[in-house]
């Protein structure tokens, strides 16, 4: 049963017949009913009043009298000004239970071949450093929206992109020539870590150089700022690097070979990270095999005058027309920009699927990029191009002093995983919440929370803001936090499992006079919106959406949990019908949470 749908069926007869017109069904307008009223939904007369040519009152007042004669599901009304305050009948409230008892995936829209396909892009990491604090976030943010996607009857292909070549890949590679030469095995480090190191120490040896050079060069009466320029420029570390980066891009077999062999320690890395953030990829794309099919689909454009070239060679697009700028496409050397690899992956990307929409999960500092990506795909025939989505979301910090890098810099990925899984399991012990588990379960739960705790705050708030990622508030297991909603869950599930030891069942049809509070009925209602919540998530691209609708849920279900005896409850009637409504809290917690990849722990 859908409350809602059958109401509004019934309200546009009602205009029919006391008013001789149609009424289009949007506008039949409910909402829930303010708390300070009497109602569950209240129906918003004003959009009507062109159609009845009555006051608001009298419109409300007519409406609700049709309602009641002709639905079971209005037990009362009243009316307020506009509005249209209906009582849901119990029986109602207790047949829409049922209904959502009945759904294994409730509020999920079926897939088909023939849905929508949408294609998810996030992480894009480079393979110079481990990934960080803004990987996760990004992360976590492009696989919630993929499987929030799905959940909305999208099919879904997630992706990503690795920046697998340029200077940078070289720079990691020279100094892994010159200064080590360890591998993975021979280090005990981690492969994305191990060619961090290298990075850092190219960087290290260059600035050395750079400076000793700048000395000379001043030494000799040159100016402070054009002696660092021209040390900077010879700097042999630097040349070599570019020579590197030359025999790179004629396919010299040594660099290729070495190239791969650093890339697959990097990718093992990477993948571990990956698996330990429970996040992962359809398909995987190389800008090293990107570049060339978007410099080849620039000069395609070139050739049928959709850019230009100037003097000195290079190739753009002149995008005034559309309130931009002028946009470089090649250099004058004929070399790739990062646009131009966007390009050619785009290209890839929709020779491989048949993409209806397009979602980048990429920070705001992109949001110019992105727009002109936009209108150049357009321009070169890609059907999705103007309606791509840009997922812009703000950057993350932590406090000072909180979980700090190696570095001291950049926060860590896998140093802020272990951090949490740890922070969960000291803040568990201290609570007492792991005092009959065995160390194999506290280890495993402590895991739960503690990534739990990570994903939930950095999706519960709206992504297109900066935030303050705090670990400690983080793992409350009070408030609006993943331990909070875990730990509902994991009370739900033990009071089913007492249920089951008790001999007492959970029905699959309940009495349709059972009582009804008007807490249960609230409860309810608030289960019956998971649906909805679900369909504007995938519309509006919000995991904070699903993440704030589960703690809403959970926050109101503590409260019925404080104020109502379940197991111990004498009337048999309201004890079938607490178990079913806490079976179905539990598990559109555990949809709404699993949507955020979020797993439940089954106790606590």
């Amino acid at each position: 049963m859908n409350i809602q749908n059958e109401l509004t069926q019934v309200a546009l007869r009602a205009v029919k017949e006391l008013y001789g017109v149609e009424a289009a069904p949007e506008q039949i307008q409910l909402q829930k009913t303010k708390r300070e009223f009497e109602g569950h939904l209240t129906l918003v007369a004003f959009p009507l009043l062109r159609l009845s040519r009555k006051r608001p009152e009298d419109t409300a007042q007519d409406i609700g009298q049709f309602l009641q004669a002709n639905t079971d599901i209005v037990a009362a009304f009243n009316v307020v000004k506009g509005f249209l305050n209906l009582v849901i009948a119990p029986q109602a409230w207790i047949a829409l239970l049922e209904d959502v008892a009945a759904q294994d995936r409730y509020g999920f829209r079926p897939v088909t071949d023939a849905s929508p396909l949408v294609m998810v892009e996030y992480s894009s990491p480079n393979t110079n450093k481990p990934l960080h604090l803004g990987h996760v976030r990004n992360n976590l943010l492009g696989w919630a929206i993929a499987q929030i996607a799905e959940a909305g009857g999208n099919r879904v292909v997630k992706t990503n992109i690795v920046n697998d070549r340029g200077i940078h890949i070289c720079k990691s590679m020279l100094a892994w020539l010159k200064f080590g030469g360890e591998t993975p095995e021979s280090s005990g480090k981690k492969g994305d870590h191990l060619i961090g190191d290298y990075y850092v120490a190219f960087d290290k040896h260059y600035r050395a150089e750079v400076a000793r050079l700048a000395a000379q060069y001043e030494a000799d009466g040159m100016a402070s700022e054009a002696a660092k320029a021209k040390a900077e420029q010879d700097s042999p570390l630097m040349q070599e690097a570019r020579e590197m980066l030359r025999k790179w891009e004629q396919g010299d077999p040594e660099v290729r070979a070495l190239w791969e062999k650093m890339n697959s320690w990097v990718y093992a890395g990477f993948d571990e990270t990956y698996k330990a953030l429970g996040v992962g990829f359809d398909k995987i794309y190389y800008e090293s095999q990107t570049y060339l099919v978007g410099k080849a689909l620039v000069e395609e454009g070139l050739s049928k005058g959709l850019f230009f070239r100037k003097d000195d060679g290079s190739v753009w697009a002149d995008l005034t027309q559309d309130g931009l700028d002028e946009k470089l496409l090649l250099r004058a050397d004929g070399t790739s920009v990062y646009m131009t690899q966007d390009i050619g992956t785009a290209k890839l990307r929709y020779d491989d699927y048949p993409i209806d929409k397009m979602v980048y999960v990429v920070g705001n500092e992109q949001n110019y990029h992105f727009q002109v990506l936009s209108l150049l795909l357009d321009k070169l025939g890609f059907k999705w191009g103007k309606s791509l989505v840009h997922f812009s979301y703000g950057m993350v910090e932590l406090p000072n002093g909180k979980m700090k890098s190696r570095e001291g810099t950049v926060v860590d990925a896998d140093d802020l995983i272990a951090g949490m899984v740890a922070e969960a399991r000291r803040t568990a012990d201290e609570a007492g919440k792991f005092d009959d588990m065995d160390e194999q379960e506290k280890a495993e739960v402590a895991r739960i929370v503690g990534l739990g705790a990570l994903k939930y705050f950095l999706l519960k708030v709206d992504a297109r803001k900066n935030m303050l990622f705090n670990p400690e508030e983080s793992i409350d297991f009070n408030g609006n936090t993943g331990p909070f909603i875990q730990y509902t869950y994991a009370r739900i599930r033990s009071i089913l499992r007492k249920a089951a030891e008790a001999g007492v069942e959970v029905p699959q049809r309940l009495d349709p006079a059972t009582p009804l509070s008007e807490k249960e009925a609230d409860i309810i209602q608030h289960i019956a919106d998971f649906a909805a919540v679900v369909s504007d998530a995938a519309k509006d691209y919000s995991p904070s959406g699903i993440a704030n609708y589960c703690y809403d849920l959970v926050k109101e279900y503590n409260q019925f949990y404080h104020d109502y005896s379940i197991l111990r409850e004498a009337d048999e009637r309201s004890r079938a019908l607490r178990l079913v409504l806490s079976q179905q809290v539990a598990k559109v917690v555990r949809l709404g949470m699993g949507l955020l990849g979020i797993e439940m722990p089954e106790r606590m």
